[in-house]
């Protein structure tokens, strides 16, 4: 795929992909500035679950502005592989910088701040992400983080992420396989993990599970 024009992206060179994704660094010819191309890996393209995420994932994270989220510019299809279009980042994810070594305070505050800022803008906008971890938070060259993923987000809930009393959103069915609990089960909420009716407040736990990582260097014994 390298040298290959892609709608009018220029795919320049690979930088890495897991199981949800396989990601290039391209060039948008159009207005002459360097993408990420995420890209559905072929496994799964006849998965309509998997595909119903890729897009979930698109439509959530367009749908909102903040500078500690990533920003998704596009999406498009090409030879039948749906990707998604979004900001070139240079760093290294939380769970790099951690890598089982705890954060300075003042770092940790630093972006412990902007990561509640961009999930307030979140769930304000009636998206819980669902899956906020170590390894969707990406620290740039600029020492700021930044939100992925937003491949299993709930959309267009009703939320009011600090009322205690407020009644658990209405959410969308998931997209996940039958039986599957949808995260990654050490940042889940009790709630989460037992598939039970959550709201924003299930973000707000896995944040609190991240920063007692950050402040440790591992996650907490549950």
């Amino acid at each position: 795929m390298i040298g290959e024009a892609v709608s009018h992206y220029r795919v320049l060179r690979k930088l890495g992909g897991g199981g949800m994704g396989v990601v290039y660094e391209a060039e948008d010819t159009r207005l002459g500035r360097k993408v990420a191309l995420k890209f559905l890996p072929e496994e799964h393209l006849s998965e309509r679950l998997a595909r119903e995420r890729f897009e979930r994932e698109a439509r959530a994270a367009s749908a909102l502005s903040h500078p500690h989220i990533c920003t998704v510019f596009d999406v498009g299809e090409h030879e039948g592989r749906p990707f998604i279009a979004m900001e070139l980042l240079e760093g290294a994810t939380l769970a790099r910088r951690i890598d089982g070594t705890a954060i300075g305070t003042d770092e940790l505050l630093h972006w412990a701040i902007q990561i509640t800022d961009a999930l307030d803008v979140t769930h304000t906008g009636g998206i819980v992400h669902r899956d906020i971890k170590p390894g969707n938070v990406f620290i740039t060259g600029r020492g700021d983080a930044k939100i992925l993923d937003f491949g299993i987000a709930r959309l267009g809930a009703s939320i009011q992420p600090l009322d205690r009393d407020a009644e658990t959103a209405t959410v969308p069915p998931l997209l996940t396989r039958p039986g599957a609990t949808p995260g990654t089960l050490a940042y889940m909420s009790p709630e989460q993990t037992l598939g039970k009716a959550i709201d924003a407040r299930t973000d707000l736990f896995s944040l609190g599970v991240v920063m007692y990582e950050m402040a440790t260097g591992r996650p907490p014994k549950r």
